[in-house]
């Protein structure tokens, strides 16, 4: 048990920020490996290994929330009821709030604007570069999942969301090359600019006014339900509008504030 009622395990990294940010690395990494395994010819999966990654991808994406709920609840059982029960009610105002913003609506139109750049080429193979990388880049970059990855890793140095959505990214990507051919493996470099920026500036602007008021944990926590909801639509059990729960990473700090 470490200050402030957080957990640490042996897998779990140590809490110093790395400044080469890990996260946005990994998932660039995983961009270009899945464009070199479609390139190779090897991105094809039967649909039983695709049922097996699927299910695979769901229960380390629900390991991973739970595993990030668990490294912030701390204090006596009391204490951890009161942090999960302010984290359940920052995730519903938060998606209420999503709502009234119309984050969801925003997220499918950028896929549907991507998905127009790419329907194309898969059409009529192979299509235009440019246009693979454009639409890969926007489907990446407006990931849910990503976005959680860069509060988490930007608070705490938890880079496990980008660690998932490397191996999510890297098998559309393996799709991708095979008809946008290989610049659509191009897309690694934005997304890493953009998701290494976004950490960078969580770190130095979020997180010194989260740790003097000791919300941390809360975000942290919050974050962690959002991601085991996100395991939900990885397993295909429900549609979850994901991007909705965003607001909840700052409602969770407010509450954590106002309650205190």
């Amino acid at each position: 048990m470490t200050s402030g009622g957080q957990r640490k395990l042996f897998f779990v990294p140590p809490p110093v920020h790395n400044r080469r940010v890990i996260g946005a690395f990994l998932n660039a990494l995983g961009i270009l490996l899945g464009a070199l395994l479609g390139l190779a010819g090897r991105g094809d999966f039967s649909a039983r290994t695709q049922n097996w990654l699927r299910s695979a991808l769901g229960a380390f994406t629900a390991f991973g929330g739970l595993q990030l709920v668990w490294l912030n609840v701390g204090g006596g059982f009391i204490n951890v009821l009161k942090q999960l029960g302010l984290a359940v009610l920052a995730v519903v105002l938060g998606s209420l709030l999503g709502k009234l913003l119309g984050l969801q609506k925003i997220s499918n139109w950028l896929g549907r604007r991507a998905a127009a750049l790419l329907v194309p080429a898969e059409k009529n193979p192979p299509g235009r570069p440019l246009a693979g990388l454009v639409g890969a880049t926007v489907l990446f970059c407006a990931a849910p999942l990503g976005w959680l990855g860069a509060v988490t890793d930007g608070l705490g140095d938890y880079f496990f969301p980008f660690a998932l959505k490397a191996v999510m990214d890297g098998l559309a990507m393996a799709g991708f090359v095979k008809i946008c051919r290989w610049p659509a493996a191009l897309a690694a470099v934005p997304v890493f600019f953009f998701f290494s920026g976004l950490t960078s500036a969580v770190h130095i602007f979020a997180h010194p006014w989260l740790e003097t008021h000791h919300a941390v944990a809360a975000v942290n926590i919050a974050a962690g339900l959002v991601i085991c909801a996100t395991a939900l639509v990885v397993l295909g059990v429900r549609r979850v509008e994901l991007a909705n729960y965003l607001p909840a990473l700052v409602v969770a700090p407010l509450l954590a504030r106002l309650l205190n």
